[in-house]
């Protein structure tokens, strides 16, 4: 798992998000079902993957899956690199 990918999502959501801030967040916690994230802030994550990582998100991916954890937002956007490349 990439780990530069890893920290720059973490950083983008403790950062934009209060509830990361309230409580150190691991990369495997749910943020959907912790409410860190809701339907706005995927919102706000799809903006910063598509811009950060030059990859876009299509109606398809919009999957609570694919948004579950940072680890799975990791595995999601190097697929998607890959895709790409």
């Amino acid at each position: 798992m990439n780990h530069e990918i890893s920290q720059k999502l973490k950083a983008f959501i403790v950062e934009k998000f209060p509830v990361a801030r309230k409580r150190e967040i691991r990369t495997d916690d749910h943020l959907l079902e912790k409410g860190i994230l809701d339907s706005m802030g995927v919102l706000d994550v799809v903006g910063f993957i598509e811009e950060e990582f030059q990859i876009t998100v299509v109606d398809e991916d919009l999957s609570p899956e694919n948004f579950q954890s940072i680890d799975r937002l990791v595995l999601f956007i190097e697929t998607k690199q890959q895709v790409s490349a």
